[in-house]
């Protein structure tokens, strides 16, 4: 059985961005995959100091929470990246996740990863799209595969609309795309698996 990861990049506990790879993991399970939740907000990380030094022991001289998150990243076989839009672009708790992942991209442990994206934005055209593309960049260079949110919508992945916590529980649009994300990347995942 397939395992996909669902990633919450925000730095709250239970918000928007939460609820909606929430929807996206119950709708892998649905397409007969084993999921797991990672949230940032509550790990200790510190910023990339460019100390080189995972260059050349494949290991980040930092010792925070980190590493533990790159390796629960290693062990899944399809990973969903949530953020929350923050001008136009992922929380500074994913970049961080992002720059730091440098270890994984030396022997790229997450080349055919099946990976998806969603963003949530306090309006309808409020930055999902480019925060998704910078989620997608960051996948495309660790040389993972990309999914959307499949047919019928065809989107960059899930987009969300909310602003207080619990507004995407009502965005329909919202929650259609996540789920469809959800379902393309289990499925996807499956079919490498054969």
């Amino acid at each position: 059985m397939v395992k996909v990861m669902g990633m919450v990049g925000s730095p709250r506990a239970g918000g928007n961005t939460q609820k909606l790879v929430e929807v996206a993991l119950e709708a892998a399970q649905e397409a007969g995959a084993a999921t797991e939740l990672l949230t940032l907000h509550d790990k200790e990380m510190e910023p990339c100091i460019a100390c080189d030094i995972c260059r050349e022991t494949g290991e980040c001289a930092i010792y925070d929470d980190v590493p533990g998150v790159l390796e629960r990243m290693v062990e899944a076989d399809a990973i969903i990246i949530g953020s929350p839009v923050y001008f136009g672009n992922v929380t500074g708790q994913l970049k961080i996740l992002m720059d730091r992942s440098r270890p994984l991209r030396r022997e790229f442990k997450l080349k055919n990863k099946v990976c998806g994206a969603l963003a949530v934005g306090a309006s309808r055209n409020g930055g999902q799209e480019t925060t998704i593309q910078a989620i997608h960049h960051y996948l495309l260079i660790q040389d993972a595969i990309l999914v959307g949110d499949g047919d019928p919508l065809a989107h960059y992945g899930g987009a969300g609309m909310g602003g207080p916590v619990g507004d995407t529980e009502s965005d329909d649009p919202g929650l259609e795309t996540s789920r469809n994300l959800g379902r393309r990347v289990a499925e996807l995942a499956r079919l490498l698996e054969r």
